[in-house]
């Protein structure tokens, strides 16, 4: 399963980056409100912090604003993927930009129907939201596994992407649910690398060591 990191927080990118765990990007207008500044610069240095996909939100409600918007990303760079919404301008949209070469994540899915629609219609990235399926009582892995099954049985050319990742466990669930991709904040990737068992280990290791060169010393 592919990582990609959900921020525009450009530290976040390259420390993830220097892990060597990152294999690509999603944004969207409230994590960029978080940081501010110009949206195509920080798109433009994303860009050239990894080589994975990197997506960029529309916020037009209509057709045409949306391919406007669409094409301006895409032509920042060739790693861009247009982001978009699922709704029935959004549909038209993606296929009309699909027609175009220009890759779309279809965001904001909630179904496995939605996400088939968005594949049909020509979707790269299917992204369904997971935590906030949670939110309401609903198993959000159910919507992955769906759909990835959907994908691999009908040959759809299209990955399923986790997103709204909450904690550790939903990364865990998601990779055995199927998806291709799952996209999360960095403090859970944080929260993966760490365990009470792991720090306290190296913490042992190194006092350990440093007893053993104490001894070491005395004796010379």
């Amino acid at each position: 399963m592919k990582i990609f990191l959900d921020t525009a927080d450009i530290d976040e990118i390259r420390q993830a980056a220097r892990w060597g765990v990152l294999d690509g990007v999603t944004t969207n207008p409230s994590l960029y409100a978080k940081v501010g500044g110009s949206y195509d610069d920080i798109l433009r240095e994303v860009c050239t912090i990894t080589s994975g996909p990197v997506s960029a939100e529309v916020v037009a409600d209509d057709v045409e604003g949306m391919l406007a918007e669409g094409r301006h990303y895409a032509k920042i760079a060739p790693n861009i993927v247009v982001k978009v919404a699922m709704s029935e301008n959004g549909l038209e949209a993606i296929s009309r930009l699909a027609d175009e070469g220009i890759r779309t994540n279809c965001t904001l899915l909630f179904t496995a129907n939605q996400g088939l629609l968005a594949a049909k219609a020509g979707a790269s990235l299917l992204s369904p939201f997971v935590g906030r399926l949670d939110d309401i009582n609903q198993d959000g892995m159910i919507v992955i596994r769906d759909l990835a099954e959907i994908v691999a049985i009908h040959g759809l050319e299209a990955e399923v992407l986790a997103a709204s990742i909450r904690n550790p466990l939903h990364m865990t669930q998601a990779a055995l649910a199927g998806a291709h991709i799952a996209t999360t904040p960095f403090k859970v990737l944080q929260q993966m690398i760490h365990h009470p068992l792991t720090d306290k280990g190296i913490a042992q290791f190194k006092k350990d060591w440093a007893a053993a060169n104490e001894a070491a010393a005395a004796k010379g």
